[in-house]
């Protein structure tokens, strides 16, 4: 996506000056070449086996990158009613949308069912049995599978390890049978499949393999007691490189968990979110002050906590680009943004040019939970969104105004 020409960063072929210039700062700038390409690159490797790529949704739902998807084959992993109704808007089929997450409400359970979406994953037997209660009001049947949890440590930050024992996500491994066998004796339940997501940007075959061995053991089981599951949804989690990161190439995930289900011809599921759009963005910050205090350099930016919670919230690390200047003397310094918060850093002690008041940095890899977790802390404005295509480029949401923060 990114490119230095005669000093100059561009995204694809158009200049992030260029851009920031007209649309201001902070920006998030999306390439489609490389939202598409990550797309393909992953949904490709599993042509071999009956296959569904569901993008998760939560990584990004800007409206174009959800239309870019859509218009690719893509189907979507939702979480949420809201997300329900942008994957509809957006142009995903009902048939190619499965619905995660622990706390669905009645409302979205029945909004979900009225749209015919393709399956849910249940991860309670009190959402199951809510689930066949509204299903019999509507006179429907609920297509699902459960999530099981295979007690896996995906060695990833333990605020998105959601595997392991004692997590609040997915039904107990212990417990698989009895769920099973429970939903099988409801009227209003289709008992299609089975799911499993252990956790985010992992970046070993590993886990993933030793997930993929225990939920084929359960699909035995259930196979021997008369269950018969068309579905095996094997989750997301891939990780992508923002450091020194190695992750597996899809093609790695792919020979890590297909051999474990040798007996099974049904389809597999698969929810990519990070690996899709991770890559595929950035957020350009503007410089506003320098200082030294302490001994530390600071790049003071407009771009914040606000905008891009992860180096905050998970001691994430993005890497941080001058978007020109890059021939001048380089300094360590703290990029930090204009939060009342300590906490309020893109990157500590990062080599970088001698930037002057109103220059520009890009931190990279900022496609995924970056703008999705954006927020008005400190009655902030959220940034602008743009993609480029090529030489050519469009803004995908406008920059918030001060009227955005009236009151009611």
């Amino acid at each position: 996506m990114l490119s230095y020409r005669q000093g100059m960063l561009y995204a694809d072929d158009v200049s992030v000056e260029a851009l920031a210039s007209k649309f201001g700062t902070p920006l998030y700038i999306y390439s489609e070449k490389q939202l598409l390409n990550n797309y393909r690159s992953f949904e490709s490797v599993f042509a071999s086996v009956p296959h569904m790529v569901c993008y998760a949704v939560k990584a990004n739902s800007n409206g174009a990158v959800l239309k870019t998807l859509a218009a690719a084959g893509a189907g979507a992993d939702i979480t949420s009613g809201g997300e329900l109704f942008r994957v509809l808007k957006a142009g995903f089929p009902a048939r190619k949308i499965v619905y995660a997450g622990i706390g669905k409400t009645e409302a979205e359970i029945e909004y979900a069912l009225r749209e015919n979406i393709f399956m849910f994953n249940i991860e309670s037997l009190e959402e199951l049995e809510l689930m066949n209660r509204t299903a019999a009001r509507l006179k429907k049947r609920a297509r699902i599978a459960f999530r099981i949890n295979p007690h896996v440590d995906p060695h990833t930050h333990h605020y998105i390890t959601t595997g392991k024992s004692g997590v609040k996500f997915g039904i107990p491994y212990a417990d698989a049978l009895k769920v099973y066998k429970r939903a099988a004796g409801l009227s209003n339940i289709d008992v299609a499949g089975i799911h499993s997501h252990i956790g985010s940007q992992i970046t070993a075959a590993g886990p993933f393999k030793l997930a993929a061995r225990r939920i084929a053991e359960i699909v035995r089981r259930l196979s021997k007691a008369g269950i018969t599951l068309s579905h095996v949804d094997l989750g997301g989690g891939l990780g992508i490189r923002y450091s020194k990161e190695t992750p597996p190439t899809p093609a790695q995930l792919r020979d890590a968990v297909l051999p474990e289900f040798p007996f099974f011809k049904g389809t597999f599921v698969f929810e990519p979110g990070r690996y899709i759009v991770g890559n595929a963005g950035i957020l350009v910050a503007g410089v506003i002050y320098r200082k030294t205090a302490g001994g530390r350099n600071f790049l003071i930016v407009d771009a914040g906590m606000n905008d891009l919670i992860r180096p905050t919230l998970y001691e994430a690390y993005h890497e941080i680009a001058a978007v020109s200047g890059t021939s001048r003397k380089k300094i360590k310094a703290d990029v930090v943004g204009p939060i009342c918060e300590t906490g309020d850093f893109l990157g500590k002690n990062r080599l970088l040019p001698r930037l002057a008041q109103g220059e520009r940095l890009a931190v990279q890899c900022a496609g995924a939970y970056g703008f999705a977790m954006s927020s008005q802390y400190n009655s902030r404005l959220r940034a602008a969104e743009v993609m480029v295509s090529g030489a050519s480029h469009r803004l995908i949401r406008r920059r918030e105004k001060y009227t955005d923060l009236e009151l009611s």
